[in-house]
């Protein structure tokens, strides 16, 4: 039993292509684990939804992903990190036993180390400013300033993959203009859309500021918990498998995710799960 969990994958979630540098990441950093992914394209972007709805949507990727046998959840959103985080590791791990790792904490920590002057800023979703969840995580450091904006249209941009033009760098400098003002030397990219578009966002901040993503991070806290859980696999349990699925369209996020992991994207297959109109609340649809 012992083998089959540490042969089983690692599930990893996110509402689009954003969760491809934490994919990334963790098959760079544990080249010998196989790594299910799912894209909730159907119901992205989760950022201008209210909270319970980003719950129900990442409880049911998850669930599916537990069902489909992956032995370790990873968010690899910051949306559903912020919604969801305390209620996933009641529902996987306090009773089934999977561990869970999320984005937001691994890019504070980072974030925290890199700062020179105290001033650290924060772009990200909607939802995820408005949690408050990176700020929970940088202010439990003395004199640290957190200077936080939305930047919604970023992952319109990352989707269709635009990552250059003029429209690009003019909504950067719209969005980036009150957090370049405050004098921060650090910023966190706060959701996993966002370093596709890292060559803009670093032209408009400037040389001097740090930009910080959760991905490598992330994939740090992903071997820790592996090891501490004594399920890493075995280098000699064959060449791993690496899954990817998307609840959309699959033809555009395939060209993406090719772009950006190359080969290791043989196909991607359609998963369904339900679909969440933007307009309809959680309580409605109950």
């Amino acid at each position: 039993m012992n083998n089959a969990r540490n042969d089983a994958p690692i599930g990893v979630f996110d509402s689009g292509v954003g969760g491809l540098t934490v994919a990334r990441a963790i098959i760079d950093q544990l080249p010998n684990e196989s790594v299910t992914y799912v894209g909730d394209t159907a119901n992205c972007p989760y950022g201008p939804r209210p909270i319970a709805q980003v719950r129900e949507l990442a409880l049911n990727v998850m669930d599916q992903l537990v069902a489909d046998g992956v032995k370790m959840l990873v968010i690899a959103c910051n949306s559903a990190s912020a919604a969801v985080l305390h209620d996933a590791r009641e529902r996987y791990t306090t009773k089934l036993g999977i561990p869970v790792i999320e984005v937001i904490r691994p890019a504070a920590r980072s974030a925290l180390r890199a700062t020179r002057n105290g001033k650290i800023g924060v772009i990200a979703t909607q939802a995820t400013v408005q949690s408050g969840a990176y700020e929970d995580a940088l202010l439990t450091v003395p004199d640290i300033e957190v200077v936080s904006a939305p930047a919604p249209r970023f992952v319109e941009f990352a989707e269709a993959g635009i990552t250059t033009g003029s429209e690009l760098i003019a909504t950067a400098r719209e969005y980036l203009e009150p957090i370049k003002s405050a004098g921060v030397d650090t910023l966190v990219l706060g959701c996993t859309h966002y370093p596709f578009l890292s060559g803009a966002i670093g032209y408009v901040m400037g040389e001097d500021v740090l930009l910080v993503s959760s991905a490598e991070e992330t994939a740090k806290d992903v071997y820790r918990a592996l090891t501490e859980e004594n399920i890493l696999r075995s280098s000699d349990a064959g060449k791993p498998v690496y899954q990817f699925n998307v609840t959309g369209e699959s033809d555009s996020f395939q060209v993406l995710a090719r772009r950006f992991l190359g080969p290791k994207v043989a196909h991607v297959s359609h998963v369904d799960v339900p679909r969440i109109d933007s307009r309809t609340s959680t309580q409605e649809k109950l």
